[in-house]
């Protein structure tokens, strides 16, 4: 069996070989977490948007979101090429209904949303009547998934935006999405790559967000 011959330096192979496992793990936790704390949103977003061997990475990474009584809610669908000025005429129909005395021009600028970014995904969730899991646990799992799908679109070089708003809670923009009567819309990830860069936002103090609980100290010596 040979030796390290210590009158030499290390080579980069023999420096990874003896590492620890410690040292490894830190060194891969470092290069996640850099890559979680600098995500930001971006808008607007254009051409390219991930390819589709990138966009079943963002949809692998969504389905690890926590999920309790695997009911497994997530239902995404995805908008893209041609299909988004179906969409755009949707949303100006929308906007139409809700001001029937406007002209449908005046809400013409609707339609250029579905045109935000290459591809827009439809965030559903299928709730389900269960006894131990209650809706609203159905619908932060579908946040979760949400959120690891712009962790891995950042990751990926890419750009999100999360957006709602009142198109989310309306019936025909759920029917046209094909949506079927036990999923809820809930809103839609823009995806492509950013126009600008963008500036690094000012994240919030954490003790303004973070507390630590101490019980009551107790009467009894």
């Amino acid at each position: 069996m040979s030796t390290l011959d210590v009158s030499r330096p290390e080579t980069e192979t023999e420096r990874t070989a003896t590492a620890t496992p410690d040292t490894a793990v830190r060194s891969k936790a470092a290069a996640a977490l850099e890559v979680l704390l600098s995500r930001q949103s971006h808008w607007p977003l254009t051409e390219p948007g991930p390819a589709d061997a990138e966009l079943d990475l963002i949809f692998d990474a969504a389905l690890r979101a926590p999920d309790h009584g695997n009911l497994r809610p997530w239902r995404f669908v995805t908008i893209r090429g041609d299909a988004r000025g179906h969409l755009g005429d949707v949303l100006v129909d929308l906007a139409c209904a809700r001001s029937p005395g406007e002209p449908r021009s005046a809400h013409a600028h609707r339609r250029q949303k579905a045109y935000a970014a290459p591809l827009v995904i439809a965030l559903g969730a299928a709730l389900s009547a269960h006894p131990k899991v209650p809706e609203v646990e159905q619908l932060l799992a579908v946040g979760a998934a949400t959120m690891n799908m712009l962790n891995a679109i950042h990751a990926l070089g890419y750009g999100g935006f999360w957006s709602t708003g009142p198109d989310s809670c309306e019936a025909q923009l759920h029917d046209a999405l094909g949506f079927a009567p036990n999923e809820k819309l809930l809103g839609f990830l823009f995806v492509g790559t950013p126009k600008n860069p963008g500036q690094e936002p000012k994240r919030p103090a954490r003790s303004e967000h973070v507390r630590e609980w101490l019980p009551p100290q107790s009467a009894k010596g």
